[in-house]
């Protein structure tokens, strides 16, 4: 029989050597970590996670997803492993609060990065409108696409449900800025069936002082007046009316850009036809597109033989450079005050000292969370949990 009256010198193991073990293998943990943990107990508005700390962590329901949770058991389920963001440093009880929602938000971002750099087309379904354009979400990140990157003769309120192939236009973590073009996204699918020299029937939509805006298959390309005849022309509204249908060839095709170049002088028989005799124009128009993609090809050849040797210079008239349209597409800088952010964090997570009412006092739980070292192996490390994470989650 063990006699209970042997003294902490008898034993040689006192209660502070046994404090100064846990310690020992106590973990140590910082805003910004990504641990893994696993599901203690699932509260109304939240859950404890037993992540090797000497209390529970909490995770409240609006940290769970990038989307909107309406229940926790949405999220987690008890004893289920997976990885979370340390976002407060513990509390008065000792206690850390969680996210699964940071996590998403840097791989979403991550991802649309390299949706970026792979020049991806992306859809997505327009789920509001606002004065300046139309929001989408990528990658559960929301995006914003400016009313002048929207190309389609819709009210943009009747855009709400409806899906879009998409360009990125701007991927700004640091700004926490998404900005997208449907507009590009239609042009470059255009653009895969067009080429230089082709003639094609547009509707005029638009008539600037620089010149008048042709739709052709659904996107808009530029008949700038320097490229309406060889005459001067004063404005373009003397030679062309809104909704008028007109033969045009494309001179340039800006992939980059988004942006088709047009020409009707380069049709022209002789000089001064389209404002002297239209109808010609359009009768040899696929005459004079012939010879106009011949005189192409040739320089193109003659630029070829010539690597060797100085290269002449083209004619900057006979090929003219795609035409910049800047001034109409406001710069990003200019929408500041349209484009809603594309993750707004910080109005949304309360701060640990409010999360205090749902949060169970660590006193309360630690009977039931086994210690550190008796959970060490139960815990799988973060490597084992990865493939259990699901991807940013796209609406």
């Amino acid at each position: 029989m063990v006699n209970q009256n042997l003294t902490a010198t008898e034993i040689g193991f006192t209660h502070e050597d046994f404090a100064a073990l846990l310690d020992k293998y106590d973990y140590h943990f910082s805003p910004g970590d990504v641990v893994p943990g696993t599901v203690f107990s699932i509260e109304p508005r939240g859950a404890l996670i037993d992540i090797g700390a000497k209390t529970a962590a909490y995770i409240p329901i609006q940290e769970m997803s990038i989307n909107r949770v309406d229940s926790p058991e949405e999220v987690l389920q008890s004893n289920e492993t997976r990885e979370f963001f340390i976002l407060t440093d513990e509390n008065e009880d000792g206690q850390l609060t969680l996210s699964i929602r940071r996590i998403e938000y840097m791989r979403a971002w991550e991802r649309v990065r390299q949706l970026q750099a792979e020049d991806a087309t992306v859809r997505s379904g327009v789920f509001a409108t606002n004065r300046g354009g139309a929001l989408v979400r990528i990658e559960g990140l929301r995006g914003f696409i400016p009313g002048s990157h929207i190309s389609t003769r819709k009210p943009k309120e009747e855009l709400v449900g409806e899906d879009l192939p998409l360009k990125f236009l701007e991927v700004d973590e640091e700004r926490n800025r998404l900005v997208l073009s449907h507009r590009r996204a239609l042009v470059e699918r255009k653009m895969n069936r067009l080429e230089v020299g082709e003639v094609v029937i547009g509707t005029v939509r638009g008539i600037k002082p620089y010149g008048a805006f042709i739709d052709i298959g659904g996107v808009s390309g530029l008949l700038h007046i320097s490229e309406i005849s060889h005459e001067h022309i004063d404005t373009p509204h003397s030679v062309f009316n809104v909704n008028d249908e007109v033969k045009v060839m494309i001179i340039d095709l800006d992939a980059e850009r988004g942006r088709i170049s047009l020409s009707t002088k380069q049709l022209e028989p002789e000089p001064g036809d389209m404002i002297k005799n239209r109808d010609l124009v359009y009768d040899k128009a696929e005459e004079m597109a012939a010879k106009y993609r011949e005189q192409l090809l040739a320089k193109q050849q003659g630029a070829t033989a010539a690597a060797a040797t100085p290269a002449e210079v083209v004619a900057e008239e006979d090929i003219p450079p795609a035409v910049e349209l800047d001034e109409d597409i406001p710069p990003a800088a200019e929408l500041d005050e349209d484009i809603p952010p594309a993750a707004e964090l910080d109005g949304d997570i309360p701060p640990a000292a409010e999360l205090d009412e749902d949060i169970p006092p660590a006193a309360e739980l630690e009977e039931e969370i086994p210690a550190a070292t008796e959970t060490e192996e139960e815990i799988p490390a973060a490597a084992e949990t990865e493939e259990g994470i699901p991807a940013a989650i796209e609406e």
